[in-house]
């Protein structure tokens, strides 16, 4: 571990243990440095990675101090790397594994909590991803906002941020650019509906059941895509091109 990351580590548990808790204020440089026992510039290094990280926030003429730290912000950052990793065959497979073991979970948890405000909002997308059948781009926004919503339901933020963050709006515009030149969009909207209908019976193992089946298909198109369009050397997990935005 470097100096820089011991630093940071220090500052971190000063947080952590509630000695610099959310909205606080740090003291001083020079008084940071002397308390923690290290350099200015070593304090003054862990400071700048904390505020990239969007733990601290730096003021200017004011100070520096520790933000809500709430999931919506600490978390923000997992969809930047996502779209980083749009070229890696293995991390899109892998990133729909994993949305494959949680959304589905989350969905049964929405359909125990979900309001009847939140139940029309979902329906207000899925009739927009209707009407909108053969526009990739308003396919794409309303299956998005389709899907967030039903994770908010669940009143999770945590959750509703890491889900985001897995599920690339390049991602998501492949897909959905693939599925309309396939002529299989029908099946996935039916997908959403399927969805849907679940949760407007509160119906927690039908929903998840749903979730289930429509991320497994998604998966599924996913793998045969990458599968078709990987170069001849490649074992499998390589890089594969992204598909235009």
């Amino acid at each position: 571990m470097s100096l820089t990351d011991k630093a940071i580590a220090q500052i971190r548990e000063l947080i952590g243990s509630g000695a610099l808790p959310p909205g606080s204020k740090l003291p001083p440089e020079p008084d940071l440095a002397a308390q923690l026992g290290l350099s200015r510039n070593l304090a003054r290094e862990a400071v700048k990675a904390l505020a990239v990280a969007r733990v601290l926030e730096v003021r200017r003429g004011d100070g520096t101090y520790v933000t809500s730290l709430a999931p919506s912000l600490l978390l923000e950052g997992l969809g930047g790397a996502v779209e980083l990793l749009q070229g890696d065959a293995g991390a899109l497979q892998d990133l729909m594994e994993v949305r494959r073991l949680l959304e589905p979970v989350a969905t049964a948890l929405a359909a125990t909590r979900i309001t009847d405000g939140q139940l029309a909002t979902i329906k207000q997308h899925l009739d927009a991803m209707r009407d909108a059948r053969d526009d990739v781009e308003q396919l794409n926004a309303h299956d998005a906002a389709f899907h967030r919503a039903v994770v908010a339901a669940t009143g999770n933020e945590s959750l509703l941020t890491l889900l985001e963050g897995i599920s690339g709006r390049t991602l998501r515009a492949r897909i959905w650019r693939g599925l309309v030149d396939s002529d299989a969009s029908g099946r996935t909207l039916a997908e959403h509906e399927a969805i849907y209908t679940a949760l407007s019976h509160r119906d927690a193992a039908l929903s998840q059941a749903a979730a289930l089946l429509h991320v497994s298909n998604t998966e599924q198109w996913l793998r045969e895509h990458l599968r078709a369009t990987e170069p001849p050397a490649s074992n499998g997990r390589g890089r594969v091109t992204p598909a235009a935005d």
